[in-house]
């Protein structure tokens, strides 16, 4: 049975992407369910056909309908893999596999902005024509797709430039991505350039502990596990039978709370409650007890980066813990907690800038829309009376264009307006700005940002994903800001209460302005700042959603 699959499935089948991989998903699972070795050959197969299919659909937009038409394949075959080389032992290759799995879009849209720099000392016009042939790339990608056919693998390249105008993009796409890929493989011919572009190794990803562990959940039908990544060690930890079933059930609790209650309502502080206690039960104590054993001081950073129904809900608030003294503590408590889409986006993040590490206080630029906001004027007072430049777009002064070329001149931005969704177009999530108009995340994604290190987004669901949504792929404004350059981020999980921008923006800036920390930039002191203003919020008996609701992704 297993030759059949290897024969229909081999690259001399003549075959549709889409195809391929409905034959190698069955072929995987079923060698999975019989124990036999041929499930590897399976996976790495289906890891190749994955990429295949989204390279050729040529915009962001028909790449994400690809992924949601194939959702239930793309979500849960990298959690199936790495659950696969867990149970043979192969910890490490369960990391890169999490890694290749996930963020495929943003890690996509990294590898155009890929620095030549090393490149360019060795052969300057092989690395001219790669720069050149990512800007081509990158421009089809990110535009707007015309209207027309969505589907992309029928469309033949010679017949393409006579059909509908989305044909005319495939066809484009398609020979600029055959350009490059040749390109890529005179690159790799180089001596020292093997690895260009390949996935990032074990040896590569753990430098994301650097700083602090990550925790990775695995959260797979077949089996659970919570990896634990050190900077010189990776542990693991086992979870019960049930540990699937009931992160689902959380996760579904919190949503359907949210959908038939209002945020402040006891109802959904009471379910918002259990779900941080179970969460404390099912994921907080067992790593609280491995980061003890390894001997990671409290108050230490700490990542998270999460996996399924876990990137729904929020892991830094989990609690309460259970404590000797009496007192209220939960996760952020002990140790300052951020996420990250994936280790290589944090990874990123770190990496010195052209002019390397800025240690001045950086400039802010203030985005503001007073008028719908009923407490934005005293936020807005907060930022413009800080110890620093500040230039202030507010008002009809914000308009999409003003705000992202200020973004290219500051090191901090600060957004005091409305957030918005849209169920199954993530890249229209957007920011309301002047008149109504809106800046929307794929605006943001195509802007190149050199000077950004942090932004804080003091809006509705700016790290929110929607029920559509594929949770891997981080398709929200928060990892849109970081994608584009900023280092650090602070976002919201759902709907914010308007009134505690000002406190939360005062007992923050004051925290990342002032503290004595030499040598450490001040985009890096902003997740302690975070917790540490979520904290004195919370000693205003501020209701739980409106603490919880704050998250810190990237350095």
């Amino acid at each position: 049975m297993f030759q059949l699959y290897a024969s229909i499935t081999s690259d001399d089948t003549p075959m549709m992407p889409s195809h391929r991989f409905g034959f190698l998903y069955g072929w995987a699972v079923e060698a999975h369910n019989l124990g036999h070795p041929s499930a590897m050959d399976a996976f790495e197969n289906l890891f190749k056909v994955m990429q295949d299919t989204l390279s050729y659909a040529p915009t962001l937009e028909s790449q994400h309908h690809r992924l949601v038409s194939m959702r239930l394949g793309f979500q849960d075959v990298p959690l199936w893999y790495a659950s696969y080389q867990i149970d043979k032992g192969q910890r490490r290759k369960a990391i890169e596999t999490l890694e290749r799995g996930r963020a495929l879009l943003w890690s996509e849209m990294r590898d155009f902005r890929t620095s030549t720099d090393q490149l360019r000392a060795v052969d300057p016009t092989l690395a001219a024509e790669f720069e050149a042939i990512n800007r081509d790339l990158e421009q089809v990608t990110m535009s707007m797709a015309p209207c027309g056919n969505m589907e992309t693998e029928s469309i033949e390249v010679e017949d393409s430039w006579t059909t509908d105008p989305f044909g005319h993009l495939v066809a484009k796409q398609r020979q600029v991505l055959d350009d490059r890929n040749k390109l890529i493989s005179r690159i790799r011919a180089l001596p020292n350039f093997r690895n260009f572009l390949e996935p990032p190794s074990f040896d590569v990803l753990r430098s994301a502990a650097l700083q602090g562990p990550v925790i990775i959940i695995n959260h797979c039908e077949w089996r659970c596990d919570l990896l634990v990544l050190f900077r010189d060690s990776l542990s693991l930890i086992t979870t019960t039978d049930d540990f699937y079933s009931r992160a689902i059930e959380l996760g579904d609790r919190l949503v359907d709370a949210r959908k038939h209650h209002r945020l402040e309502s006891k109802e959904y502080g009471r379910a918002l409650r259990s779900v941080l206690q179970s969460l404390y039960e099912l994921v907080g104590k067992p790593v609280i007890e491995v980061l003890r054993r390894k001997k990671i001081p409290e108050q230490s950073r700490v990542w998270w980066c999460p996996t399924s129904v876990f990137c729904y809900l929020p892991l830094h608030a989990m609690g309460p813990i259970p404590s000797d003294d009496g007192i209220t503590r939960y996760f952020s408590d002990l140790y300052i907690p951020s996420y990250t889409p994936s280790l290589s986006a944090l990874i990123a993040s770190r990496k010195p800038q052209a002019e390397g590490k800025t240690f001045q206080k950086p400039s802010i630029l203030l985005v503001a829309q007073p008028e719908s906001l009923k407490h934005a004027i005293p936020e807005i007072c907060t930022i413009q009376r800080l110890t620093t430049t500040v230039t202030s777009l507010i008002s009809e002064n914000a308009t999409p264009s003003s705000v992202v070329e200020g973004l290219r001149h500051h090191q901090f931005s600060h957004f005091v307006c409305h957030g918005n969704l849209e169920e199954g177009k993530p890249f229209n999530a957007s920011f309301t700005l002047a008149g109504g108009k809106q800046l929307t995340l794929l605006e943001i994604v195509r802007s190149q940002l050199p000077t950004a290190e942090f932004a804080f987004l003091s809006a509705c669901h700016t790290a929110e994903l929607t029920e559509e949504s594929i949770p891997g792929e981080a398709l929200h404004l928060t990892a849109a800001m970081q994608y584009c350059g900023f280092r650090s981020v602070v976002g919201t999980m759902w709907e914010m209460a308007d009134q505690d921008g000002q406190c939360v923006a005062e007992d923050f800036y004051k925290s990342i302005l002032s503290s004595d920390e030499p040598g450490v930039p001040y985009y890096e002191r902003s997740a302690r700042a975070l917790r540490d203003a979520v904290k004195k919020l919370r000693s205003k008996k501020a209701s739980l959603e409106r603490w919880v609701n704050y998250v810190h992704y990237g350095a």
